[in-house]
């Protein structure tokens, strides 16, 4: 019979930021711990408050089943001898057992008859496994940043304090360090009974006697309970709250027993700009912000507590003091950063150290500057294959040399090309300009905001002002992208400069350690790059980050450059696998040249319908030999001699090959994959009836030669598109 089982563990307040990901790794190695004993189970829920993480596994089996275990014992010319009786070798493999000889079965096989040992292995009670498997779960998590506390030796995110473990109405006793398990859980620290020990009998009345405790352990019932309170409070300041999952999220996890209030600020605040006060009320006070049918501020907050409230009066008035308090911070910095013209502030970046290998702020805008201007030249004007960044810097440098201090100018009479440039040019050149003021020191998550904010009021270019705040995008993984080509491409290029930079001195990431979170902004400039579909060579704008670092390099620059390739190889294959696009597939396509990520993503694509089609089978079978043959063969590079053709099906291969290769080249020219792999596709028949009739290493060395020339023209009709012999079919 199954019964049910309840495991929490009881600590310090734990960071909100925390919980999700620790209740997935609760849950997940729980699963597996039953998996490995062979427990099963009806279902698995997580509950958790910022004291306590719980696991409750529904219908856990009462016992593992039973099960046989066989073993090979040795022959049966070898188990007896002459006179039938048991030999030293069956009596010692018999002892080994546990068994008696007779209890042996002879077993007949292939290879002759041997002697068996079959035991049946009764299954333990979970009762007895689960001390040993709730420990091991305890031990097994891991956090990123875990402490110690007192002189205890255990580990926990915060000091661990209780553990409760019941199953079905028993407890399950096990020592983790100094604690000792049992079956009773605590309620609201700060409220009546917060030291009553509340004993648990099942998981049934856990939820239940925790609510007489003030706590709601149920997360999904908190959140519902602040939507709520959110919606009917901001409904009672003739307004809606601004919508914002995040932050509701964080402060499900930071009560227990939720109770929403509204407070009010002074409307000459509004006069700020809306996300300084938004940004005083969410990131230091965790407030929500209520906004009018237009979506403009009103001044008012709404607040959660984590406690009934007595006199919500008190409650209010001390909230709105200390929300006065930051947002009289933010006025202070706000009016003395607008007395200094943001260009101004470019210079201060001089005494910003961006990374002490890599140098300043000041430097690092200088160069991503110029590789935003190289990289917007390509995209924009179609003439993105540089390959002598030198000549391109020169270029760069002409531009810039009347940009960097643009003059007010009639748009009309500039051409669209001249005018982006100046935008990404100008945009760039101010984008980190608010680093260096109060405002952006006092509160670091509107770097960027703010910026784009000073540069309205200096009256800078609308595209230029938005290029600012937009170049940090996305924010986040699954964040919002960049509207404008502009901040799309500083935001590339700013990216592009720090990992060929870190690279470039050696700072890589490891599997464990990111300090300088390398692999999410590759990933920003993939997601950049395909959301807009730029036709850019990634390639080459490495080679031109890292021209432009090169005094600052201490790695050779082409093992540098190779290896940001790579990196970035990565991340564009596992983002393709995370789309549910076959391995074989990518791995094909990114064997080939795939600089170009857009044109890589739609080869992949095309090469995944390819695989349906009838022909490919058989055509992969086929470049599987190309590519084994020519492995390791040197291959000058020159067309195959017709005279050399010793054979009718030779004489075929290559004149289909010479039909179908401009076909191919020009689909793959338009970026017609499927078109390329089907044109790819008529070659079948003849490469099957050329393998089938003619050796290519044959003894006669001019025929041999001749003949992996013309493997070496069959494989380039598909090497530039994709390796397909690396499909798996």
């Amino acid at each position: 019979m199954a019964k049910d089982l309840i495991f929490e563990l009881g600590s310090e307040e734990l960071p909100a930021g925390l919980i999700h990901a620790s209740l997935k790794d609760l849950e997940s190695i729980f699963k597996k711990k039953l998996k490995e004993r062979s427990l099963g189970f009806k279902s698995i829920s997580t509950l958790a408050t910022p004291r306590r993480l719980t696991l409750i596994v529904e219908g856990l089996d009462e016992k593992q089943p039973d099960t046989a275990s066989e073993a090979r014992g040795p022959g049966k010319n070898a188990a007896y001898d002459e006179d039938g009786r048991p030999t030293k070798a069956l009596l010692g493999f018999a002892r080994a057992q546990g068994l008696r000889p007779e209890e042996l079965k002879t077993v007949a096989g292939e290879k002759g008859e041997y002697l068996y040992a079959v035991k049946k292995v009764k299954g333990k009670k979970t009762a007895e496994l689960l001390p040993e498997i709730l420990k091991s779960v305890l031990s097994s998590l891991t956090f990123p940043k875990a402490m110690r506390w007192g002189s205890h030796e255990i580990t926990f995110a915060r000091p661990l304090h209780w553990i409760l473990a019941v199953y079905g109405a028993k407890k399950v006793g096990f020592d983790y360090g100094h604690v000792r398990s049992g079956d009773v859980t605590y309620g609201h620290r700060f409220l009546k009974g917060a030291k009553a020990k509340i004993k648990v009998d099942g998981a049934g009345t856990y939820i239940e006697k925790l609510r007489k405790y003030h706590v709601i352990a149920d997360p999904s019932e908190r959140k519902r309970i602040i939507e709520a309170g959110l919606e009917k409070e901001a409904r009672g300041a003739g307004g809606t709250v601004l919508k914002d999952e995040e932050l509701l999220a964080e402060v499900v996890n930071l009560v227990e027993y939720p109770v929403v209030v509204k407070g009010s600020f002074d409307r000459g605040f509004l006069e700020l700009p809306g996300d300084v006060v938004i940004n005083a009320m969410r990131e230091h006070q965790r407030y929500f912000s209520v906004v009018d049918k237009s979506g403009r501020l009103l001044p008012y907050f709404i607040t959660v507590a984590n406690t009934p409230v007595k006199d919500i009066d008190v409650v209010r008035a001390g909230n709105e003091r200390v929300l006065k308090a930051r947002l009289n911070d933010a006025k202070f910095y706000f009016e003395k950063d607008i007395k200094t013209p943001l260009k101004e502030r470019v210079e201060k970046l001089k005494g910003v150290v961006f990374q002490s290998k890599l140098g300043t702020s000041f430097e690092k805008v200088e160069r991503f500057t110029r590789l935003a201007i190289f990289i917007g030249s390509g995209i924009g004007e179609g003439d993105n294959t540089f390959c002598a960044p030198m000549d391109v810097a020169e270029r760069v440098e002409d531009f810039l040399k009347d940009e960097y201090n643009p003059k007010r100018f009639d748009r009309k009479k500039i051409s669209p090309q001249y005018y982006n440039k100046f935008v990404i040019a100008r945009a760039a050149l101010l984008c980190k300009a608010d680093l260096t003021s109060g405002m952006v020191g006092e509160f670091p998550k509107l770097q960027g905001i703010m910026g784009k904010e000073y540069a309205k009021r200096d009256a800078e270019e609308r595209e230029v002002s938005e290029a600012i705040y937009e170049h940090y995008l996305p924010a986040a993984a699954e964040g919002g992208l960049p509207e404008g080509d502009a901040g799309a491409i500083i935001g590339i290029a700013d990216r592009l400069d720090t990992i060929a930079g870190c690279f470039g001195v050696g700072l890589m990431p490891t599997g464990a350690h990111d300090p300088y979170g390398l692999r999410r902004q590759a990933l920003a400039i993939i997601a950049i790059i395909l959301d807009k579909n730029y036709k850019l060579s990634l390639d080459v704008s490495v080679d031109m980050a890292l021209y432009l670092l090169k005094e600052k390099l201490t790695r050779n620059k082409v093992e540098a450059r190779n290896d940001v390739l790579e990196f970035f190889r990565e991340r564009l294959k596992n983002q393709l696998l995370l789309q549910n696009f076959s391995y074989d597939a990518i791995e094909a396509v990114l064997s080939a040249p795939w600089f170009d990520i857009c044109d890589a993503v739609k080869r992949v694509v095309a090469l995944e319908k390819f695989k349906k089609n009838p022909a490919c089978p058989s055509l992969v079978t086929a470049f599987k030999r190309v590519s084994n043959i020519l492995k390791g063969q040197e291959i000058t590079g020159d067309a195959p001699l017709e005279e050399y053709f010793s054979d009718p099906h030779e004489k075929a291969l290559w004149r289909v090959s010479e039909d179908i290769a401009p076909i191919i080249e020009e689909n793959r020219l338009k970026g017609d994959y499927e078109k390329a792999f089907s044109t790819l596709a008529g070659i079948k028949d003849v490469i099957d009836k050329f393998f089938d009739k003619v050796l290519v290493m044959t003894d006669d060395e001019g025929l041999r030669r001749n003949r992996l020339a013309l493997l070496s023209c069959v494989r380039g009709l598909y090497c530039q598109i994709a390796d397909i012999s690396k499909l798996v079919v």
